[in-house]
């Protein structure tokens, strides 16, 4: 019998919980769904991440409400991916910052990707019918930029592509704590249809080099304290690594995509087989992987049709 396609069959609602990771610090995370930071600044609060819809953002605000009455004022979306930015209506922020890599790729593939998510992810496109179209930000920047919420800074920074080529971190100074999206993962499967291979290791290193006390990932639990960023880290480093050299040594010799996936299962189902959507990401992963290993640089438009085509071709 051939696997739901993608995760259709995930529709069973996920626990939330709402971890305080440094002083006005805060993780919204839900098993595996993706994550969203909040920070409260002395007059206004700033949004990490909005979510698929208006429905799931309101459990966000849910959350905030009950730390904080101050208003929210930033919304800021890690990189353009429909899961993470859809939500961003609700919050009714006067901000919304992207990097300019991020922004283009909401012109270029947005609604492509909205239609593709929208088919692999039923459960978190519920209420779609409230998202009023693409979510375009109030603000850019190339390199790096701060805002100050009151008297606390953030730092909101592109250290390298990795999950996507406008990926943004964002740092806070005063507590040493991180908010990654989707270049770090915990206990979950990377995503990398859009994803850059042999640059993300050394997005994962320079991470590493602000010596975080704590890290809100993409998916997954919040990492509080070093032993869990570095354990957090290696392993993203590992599933990294774990998904492309297998397939580079196939494309090396001339082999197929049915043989590159064949190679990643066997590499990756010992460590990986448990870790949420790991079976959805399988195929777009060593999709993804081989066309780099073959020197294609800018990741191919997902459409819903190509998911299919994809998904039978080697998961069906």
């Amino acid at each position: 019998m051939s696997k739901a396609f993608a995760s259709q069959g995930d529709l069973t609602e996920k626990k939330i919980s709402f971890t305080e990771i440094g002083d006005g610090l805060y993780a919204f995370t839900a098993e595996g769904d993706p994550n969203t930071g909040v920070i409260i600044g002395d007059e206004s609060v700033m949004i990490v991440e909005a979510q698929a819809t208006p429905r799931l953002a309101r459990k966000v605000i849910e959350c905030v409400r009950g730390v904080t009455d101050k208003p929210i004022s930033h919304v800021v979306l890690t990189h353009y991916h429909a899961v993470r930015v859809l939500g961003a209506s609700a919050y009714g922020a006067r901000e919304i910052i992207m990097s300019d890599v991020a922004a283009a790729m909401v012109e270029e593939r947005g609604q492509e990707d909205w239609d593709s998510e929208f088919g692999r992810f039923p459960r978190l496109f519920q209420g779609h019918e409230e998202i009023p179209g693409l979510t375009r930000p109030t603000t850019t920047f190339s390199d790096s930029m701060t805002v100050y919420l009151g008297k606390r800074r953030v730092d909101i920074l592109k250290l390298g592509r990795a999950h996507t080529a406008g990926d943004t971190v964002i740092w806070i100074p005063d507590q040493e704590v991180m908010f990654t999206g989707d270049i770090v993962e915990y206990h979950s499967a990377c995503y990398c249809g859009d994803g850059h291979f042999n640059d993300w290791p050394a997005t994962l290193a320079a991470i590493a080099d602000f010596e975080p006390r704590a890290i809100a990932p993409g998916r997954g639990d919040a990492l509080v304290g070093g032993e869990m960023v570095a354990k957090a880290l290696a392993n993203t480093a590992d599933f990294i690594r774990s998904t492309y050299a297998p397939v580079a040594r196939i494309v090396a010799r001339g082999g197929t995509l049915k043989e590159a996936w064949d190679a990643v299962r066997a590499e990756c189902d010992p460590k990986f087989a448990d870790y949420a959507i790991y079976e959805h990401c399988l195929p777009f992963n060593v999709a993804r992987a081989y066309d780099e290993a073959r020197g294609i640089d800018t990741p191919r438009i997902w459409t819903a049709e190509r998911d299919r085509e994809m998904w039978d071709a080697l998961q069906g």
